[in-house]
Order: C-alpha cells, then sequence, then structure tokens
C-alpha cells in the first residue's frame, strides 16, 4: 500500500510539473488613449471607426499545448460593420515575434515601419478579419521573400473587446517557450481595397478622409499605424518617429523594438 500512495504522489507531482511546463504565458499591458501614432494622428471620419477602437490595451500569448493563442485587447467594444462574420470588422493586428537569431529588420508592406538593430523580426502573426486564404493570397504577392514567416489562424474571432486567434506552434519555429520569445504589435485597419503593393492595409494621409486616417503624410514616409506596444525602454513616440523629404519620401524611417517580459 506504502509503495502504491508513493507511486501514486510520484505520478501527481509528475502531471503537475508536466502541466506548469505546457502552460505558458505571457502578457503586456499598453496604455490607454495612446491611440494617435507618433502623437497627432486621427481617425477616419467615417462612424464605423469608433473611438479606441485602435487603441490595444493589453497582449496576451498563451501555449495551450501545441497550439499559442494571441489575444488582442482595444479601448472600445468590438463590432461587426462590414458583416465579416468573424465579430469584428475594422481592425488587422500584426504581432512580430522574435525567437531566434538575425530576422527581417523591414517590417511588411503598407506598415511604412524598420526594426532596429538586435530586433529584426523572425514570424509575424496576422489577425484579420479577412478569410485565412485571402490573407495568404495578398502575402504570397506582396510579401513574396518574407511569405514563409507570415502566420495566419485559421480563423480570427472577435467578442467584446478581445481580437483572439491561434496556430500551431510548429508553424512559429523557435524553442516553443512563448514568455521566453520577444513581441511588437503594430495595430492597423482591415482594408478590403488596399493599394497594390500594401497587404491589406489603410493609409494614413495628411488629412482624415471618410476611410482614410489623417494626421500623416501623402507619401509613403509616415508610418502607416495608430498603435504600437511600448514599455520602459521603448516609448512609442520615440519608435514612431519620422521624418520625411520634401517629395514624401523617407528621411528616418519610424523603427520598432522588440519587447520581452
Amino acid at each position: 500500500m506504502k509503495n502504491n500512495k508513493t507511486a501514486l504522489a510520484f505520478s501527481l507531482a509528475s502531471l503537475l510539473v508536466l502541466g506548469t511546463a505546457a502552460a505558458q504565458a505571457v502578457t503586456f499591458d499598453d496604455p490607454k488613449g495612446d491611440d494617435k501614432g507618433p502623437g497627432n494622428y486621427v481617425y477616419p471620419t467615417d462612424g464605423v471607426y469608433k473611438p479606441g477602437s485602435f487603441d490595444i490595451t493589453k497582449v496576451s500569448i498563451n501555449k495551450k499545448g501545441d497550439q499559442a493563442e494571441f489575444s488582442v485587447d482595444v479601448n472600445s467594444s468590438l463590432e461587426d460593420p462590414w458583416g465579416m462574420g468573424v465579430g469584428f470588422s475594422v481592425q488587422m493586428v500584426f504581432i512580430f515575434i522574435k525567437n531566434g537569431s538575425g530576422g527581417h529588420a523591414d517590417s511588411l508592406p503598407g506598415l511604412n515601419v524598420k526594426f532596429a538593430p538586435d530586433s529584426e523580426w523572425n514570424k509575424v502573426v496576422i489577425l484579420s478579419p479577412q478569410k485565412k486564404a485571402r490573407v495568404v493570397g495578398e502575402a504570397q504577392t506582396k510579401a513574396a521573400g518574407v511569405v514563409a514567416d507570415i502566420v495566419v489562424p485559421n480563423t480570427t474571432r472577435g467578442n467584446n473587446r478581445t481580437l483572439k486567434g491561434s496556430v500551431p506552434l510548429s508553424e512559429l519555429g523557435g524553442d516553443g517557450n512563448v514568455d521566453a520569445w520577444s513581441y511588437q504589435v503594430v495595430m492597423q485597419s482591415n482594408e478590403g481595397f488596399p493599394a497594390a503593393t500594401d497587404l491589406l492595409t489603410r493609409k494614413v494621409n495628411e488629412y482624415e478622409g471618410q476611410h482614410r486616417f489623417g494626421g500623416g503624410n501623402d507619401g509613403d514616409c509616415d508610418p502607416h499605424t495608430s498603435d504600437v506596444l511600448e514599455s520602459a525602454g521603448a516609448k512609442q513616440a520615440d519608435m514612431l518617429a519620422y521624418t520625411c523629404g520634401p517629395n514624401g519620401e523617407s528621411v528616418k524611417p519610424a523603427t520598432l523594438k522588440m519587447i520581452k517580459k
């Protein structure tokens, strides 16, 4: 009987250890009210772009078995005005991951941001209300050089204030320790009719319009994002600071840093 009790206790302890190892999670909080890009961006004028819709408040990455679940909270209740059928319409989120050496310093077409040295990304997860086939097809056409490192959930869902999607850990590479990786999150807007070179992203212009953000530049020198993940050592205003030339060319691009818990 004593041996049976000892074996049972050992088995329970082993399961507890394995369960703890498998259930990894990391959460980042982001300031509310900073959905103004470098500081002066404004939302499009159409009513579907509700205040706070592009304001990241929290990002969570949870390891669940052989899956990684990504959750992004925003500062407004999600709505589906365009009938996408997944609980949200206007948001589109890019979650860049550094989980290995080297990586890509350029972001994806339409974001107009770069990544600082030692903050290059290895994988990016896209949370979009568009069907996976559309996102992957656009990536194959417009980001062919890095398409192998673009990961899209089979389905992304929106509920209350949270966007959520899961992908196999095997598609992310690395060692599978999601709580040890570094991340950067870029908030964009789902654009069903993007420019020829943009990956389903919405532009920021000098003046806002019905479906255009304002406060930026009509050239391609300004970062096309309303909010990014920040930390004490990586402030949004600093990362998104940019300089344009007289003809709208980029002189100093917005440059992001990866963030690690």
